[in-house]
């Protein structure tokens, strides 16, 4: 991939003097459409050996353009809170908000080269999914991404350190990294040359540029994102498009819901004995030495008035309040709209040690979203697949995710509801929408029923609890979280 960038490219400093002012002029007219458009965000990922000089280049992209509109992310060791956490979600907070540039040096592509020189095949191909799943959802949410490596040949290389040398205000990065870069020059063109193949996609291809010549690397860059830009900003397409298959039909009334037995009930006295027990329990695992390492997400999901709350308060009332988030999921924000869906939902995941208690969840736009037409077909079609990629990624760092879906009867339903308006304390939690809800209780049904066929996986299977009766749901709620924390803190390492 690097022939084109090995050819000697170089721009003369006279043409380069008369290109840059029309240059900047029309990069900032471009950024500044992106911005009064406000419907994508632009994602540019600098990435190249460190004499390639990325930092220069991204300096002169604040330069030639308004820095109040662009923001930077430049990966270094990661800290602390980014280590307790999964990988990509350092990543997912950089991620700029719609109408913004966002500019990204190394990124997300500096493990799997290092996964690729060190020899672990396994790492590097989870890594190289990973990262073109991601990217194929930042595109499908709307961004524009740029990939550019700037690539160095070895005499290229070698005149680069002679300058930064020679300079005495770039010597000290001429001794620090050159001469370890310089043995290493083989073995890093071909790991690059390789992820940056299997990273080559239709919706974010890599363009190389060759960084020898200062004033070749910035025009060409320049003018690429330029061009970049002012054609998405031509193009009115619809830029989604769905990534699953079409929903089957169904062809009797047998479904996971309907096979639900919502006649179980457990009497007040065993109850209460087997709450004490299963709270005890829970109590003790979220306090167990290996918990350290580990995270739990716990997602509730369900009919309106299923009980959602008061099992959340049950699950809560067994631990530290200093131990345990409860998140409550409403309709987003202007700032999560500017982002791409699955953004507010990396915000809350916990460190390791940590619970995070979802009172509704990322599966309202396979829920709510899709019966209230909220977001497109093409949304909410491939939102299955995201889903499983966002929860296969908390498993990989550590997390245990436990999802639950809380299901009664109309019947039940109707008379919860009526309850609830009758008792003035318990007024706030029936609501006209509730009421309207009922009207579309077939098509949140299907939606169920596709949800669970589609995201209940071996890593993040979903629990359908019977719901009639309280006390009942309660006690399975406990008692499969206990157990799925029992079969993770106890197994042999």
């Amino acid at each position: 991939m690097f022939e084109s960038a090995e050819l000697g490219h170089k721009i003369d400093k006279a043409s380069y003097r008369t290109a840059i002012p029309g240059l900047r002029s029309a990069l900032l007219d471009a950024q500044f459409e992106v911005r009064e458009n406000g419907t994508f965000p632009v994602v540019i990922l600098i990435a190249g050996i460190n004499e390639s000089d990325k930092s220069a280049t991204v300096n002169t992209l604040y330069e030639w353009m308004d820095p109040r509109y662009l923001s930077t992310l430049a990966p270094a060791t990661p800290t602390d809170e980014e280590r307790d956490r999964p990988h990509m979600w350092r990543y997912w907070r950089a991620l700029p908000p719609k109408g913004r540039i966002g500019i990204l040096s190394a990124s997300w592509y500096f493990d799997p080269i290092r996964a690729r020189i060190e020899e672990d095949p396994l790492a590097f191909d989870q890594r190289i999914d990973q990262i073109n799943r991601f990217e194929a959802m930042l595109v499908n949410e709307g961004a524009l991404v740029l990939k550019f490596w700037l690539h160095l040949t070895p005499k290229g290389q070698r005149e680069r350190h002679k300058r930064l040398k020679d300079n005495p205000a770039t010597a000290w990065r001429a001794a620090q990294e050159a001469p370890y870069r310089r043995k290493m020059y083989n073995t890093i063109q071909t790991s690059a040359g390789h992820v940056l193949r299997l990273t080559n996609t239709p919706w974010a291809p890599w363009m190389v540029v060759e960084a020898t010549d200062d004033r070749y690397r910035k025009l060409t860059l320049g003018k690429t994102i330029l061009d970049a830009l002012q054609k998405r900003l031509a193009d009115h397409r619809d830029q989604n498009f769905p990534v699953a298959p079409p929903l089957s039909l169904r062809t009797d009334q047998l479904d996971v819901l309907t096979a639900l037995d919502l006649g179980q009930k457990l009497r007040r006295t065993p109850y209460k004995a087997q709450l004490a027990e299963l709270q005890g329990r829970l109590a003790e695992l979220v306090r167990h030495p290996r918990f350290q390492d580990r995270s739990v997400v716990v997602v509730f999901e369900g009919s309106d008035a299923a009980g959602k709350g008061g099992a959340i308060r049950r699950v809560a009332a067994a631990m530290d309040a200093r131990q345990y988030r409860i998140v409550s999921i409403a309709a987003p924000s202007e700032e999560e709209r500017a982002q791409p869906y699955l953004w507010r939902f990396w915000r809350h995941i916990p460190r390791t040690g940590q619970v995070a208690i979802f009172d509704r969840s990322w599966y309202g736009r396979v829920l709510v979203e899709r019966v209230e037409g909220f977001c497109s077909e093409a949304d909410w079609l491939r939102a299955y697949t995201e889903i499983n990629d966002f929860e296969h990624e908390l498993h990989e760092a550590g997390a245990v995710v436990v999802k639950f879906w809380l299901q009664i009867s109309p019947d039940e339903q109707l008379a919860r509801f009526e309850a609830r308006a009758a008792i003035p304390f318990k007024r706030f939690k029936i609501t006209e929408e509730d009421w309207r809800n009922r009207d579309k209780a077939e098509a949140y049904h299907h939606a169920v029923c596709d949800m669970v066929d589609r995201t209940s996986t071996g890593l993040a299977p979903w629990t359908l609890v019977e719901a009639n009766d309280k006390n009942f749901a309660r006690v399975k709620v406990l008692k499969t979280l206990c157990a799925r924390l029992e079969a993770v803190l106890k197994s042999k390492p």
